[in-house]
């Protein structure tokens, strides 16, 4: 049952570590701030999440457990907060999404 245990443990600690390192990615790589929150939720919500779930496992049913379940409410329920805020206030100061340029319509060739 331990092996159980262990091998649930590491399959969520390393997919966690590896949205971590995929947010990261798209953080440095994304064009505009709107698609770089998308990265940094991919960080908050299944990276920390997987990983606390990894931890809980390896930690049983202890005290510790419960501490890492509040940690992990704590964050799902903040993390959506902070991105809308962040949104909001790009889009307050005058930060426009970053849109595709087919679909426009600015970008074609005049036909005359």
């Amino acid at each position: 049952m331990a092996l159980i245990a262990d091998i649930v443990s590491w399959i969520c600690l390393i997919a966690g570590s590896l949205f971590a390192l995929i947010g990261a990615i798209g953080i440095i790589r994304l064009p505009d701030v709107f698609a770089r929150m998308h990265g940094a939720g991919i960080i908050d919500t299944m990276g920390a999440g997987l990983i606390l779930v990894g931890l809980m496992v390896q930690a049983g049913l202890t005290m510790v457990t419960v501490k890492l379940l509040l940690i992990l409410l704590f964050l799902m329920l903040t993390s959506p907060t902070t991105t809308h805020a962040l949104a909001r206030a790009a889009l307050n100061g005058g930060v426009k999404p970053l849109l595709d340029k087919k679909n426009d319509g600015e970008d074609e060739p005049s036909k005359t």
